[in-house]
């Protein structure tokens, strides 16, 4: 049976398997996603499948824990990124997760698909704090990113405010200094405080001004910086401080 042959309907729950799954992605790769995927530091091997796309499959599979570990351990872009999206959350132990910021190919899966997963999951706090001590900029972005999905998805009354107060401060000491990647995490860490958590609104915008303009490098894309004090204030104006997501995965 070639990859083309090989249908959605004809891989059922019995039967699939991460070479199954990867055979159907193949054919769906564009080379113009590919390109764009390039353009944002992404890295062979790539199949250049749209997110949308890779939401079908996820919409047929819905969790796997099993099958989530083996597309991400396949080292292919598209598959790692759906790995993330049909993760067992709350099954990934923390050595799942350590394995997978250890061995993302690319910062983008570390700051997106790894965080998410370690959000959604038991450990995503623990991890984050470990995480944002790292020494490897993608490793220390993840962490960032974590946080930012925890603030984003948890009930004030569940997070440790005064423990993000504190990292709040740590961030406008030495956000300026951070290497590029975890600059940009940083800053989506004040917009997420801000944002979501109504106890620290006023302390990230103020955190937020003291920052300033943050320079990073958004690479061979027309990407730009989010300027958090302007984006705090708009989702104030909207009434929308403390409004949570329903979930970290999009």
């Amino acid at each position: 049976m070639t990859a083309a042959e090989i249908t959605a309907a004809e891989i059922t729950a019995a039967e699939i398997t991460a070479a199954k799954i990867i055979s159907e992605l193949r054919p769906l790769g564009k080379a113009s996603y590919k390109k764009t995927l390039l353009n944002h530091g992404i890295p062979e091997p790539m199949l250049g499948v749209s997110i949308a796309e890779l939401k079908k499959v996820h919409k047929r599979i819905k969790k796997n824990y099993q099958l989530a570990l083996d597309l991400y351990d396949s080292g292919i872009y598209d598959a790692m990124y759906l790995a993330g999206l049909i993760a067992d959350d709350q099954r990934m132990t923390k050595r799942d997760l350590q394995r997978w910021v250890e061995t993302a190919t690319c910062e983008a899966l570390c700051s997106y698909t790894v965080s998410w997963v370690a959000a959604e999951g038991l450990h995503g706090w623990e991890m984050a704090h470990q995480w944002i001590d790292s020494k490897k900029p993608s490793i220390a972005a993840a962490g960032w990113a974590t946080l930012c999905s925890l603030v984003a998805i948890k009930d004030d009354a569940e997070l440790d405010v005064p423990a993000l107060k504190k990292l709040l401060q740590r961030v406008e000491r030495t956000i300026h200094a951070a290497p590029n990647g975890v600059r940009y995490a940083m800053n989506s860490f004040v917009i997420s405080v801000g944002s979501y958590v109504k106890p620290l609104s006023d302390v990230a915008l103020k955190t937020a001004e003291k920052i300033g303009v943050l320079s990073v490098d958004m690479g061979n894309t027309a990407c730009k910086v989010p300027f958090a004090p302007d984006y705090i204030r708009k989702v104030k104006a909207r009434g929308a401080i403390g409004k949570k997501r329903k979930t970290a995965k999009c």
